[in-house]
């Protein structure tokens, strides 16, 4: 079961230097907001960056993600590399919570795009809704197409990489934000 952390206790560990703060949003989640003291190793390749990090066994690592779900995975994956779950910690609610808190945040100034996830959101969502109009309405090769759209959106799910954020990201309204 992996340890959680209030956004003030997790402050007072970070300011005080006992701990260390991995973000684990995306690279361009991490360049539009972060909290100051964050590290930047994105869930998709957690376990590489990580052992780069060379850190002590006993480090108090603090994981933070938008809101705490990809937090907990990697949570879960730093155990699984080794880590002991007394110095492992999800901070409850992500940066969501810690800006709900009022603690301090570096970026977020302006904000000139939708997040490369949310874009991912809609473009798949509305690609599902056409495929579904398109297999009531003449074919049901429609509904072939939204199961495989669904099947991608799992799949991006399960592994954190998602070829359609990827493509997303080199769209001319995105360049400034990878």
């Amino acid at each position: 079961m992996t340890q959680t952390i209030n956004v003030k206790d997790a402050n007072d560990l970070l300011t005080t230097g006992q701990a260390i703060l991995i973000d684990v949003r995306e690279a361009n989640e991490f360049a539009e907001q972060h909290i100051p003291y964050a590290i930047s190793l994105p869930l998709s390749s957690l376990e590489k960056d990580f052992k780069q990090l060379a850190l002590p066994e006993n480090t108090v690592t603090l994981v933070q993600c938008l809101k705490g779900s990809r937090g907990a995975m990697a949570c879960e994956t730093l155990l699984k590399m080794g880590r002991t779950a007394d110095t492992i910690m999800n901070i409850e609610g992500g940066i969501s919570a810690w800006q709900a808190a009022d603690l301090p945040l570096v970026g977020g100034e302006t904000q000139k795009t939708l997040p490369i996830i949310r874009q991912v959101q809609i473009v798949v969502g509305l690609l599902i809704a056409l495929c579904v109009i398109l297999g009531f309405s003449t074919s049901t090769l429609g509904f072939a197409l939204a199961g495989i759209f669904g099947g991608a959106l799992f799949f991006a799910g399960v592994t954190g990489w998602c070829g359609m954020a990827k493509l997303l990201m080199k769209m001319p309204w995105n360049r400034g934000a990878a």
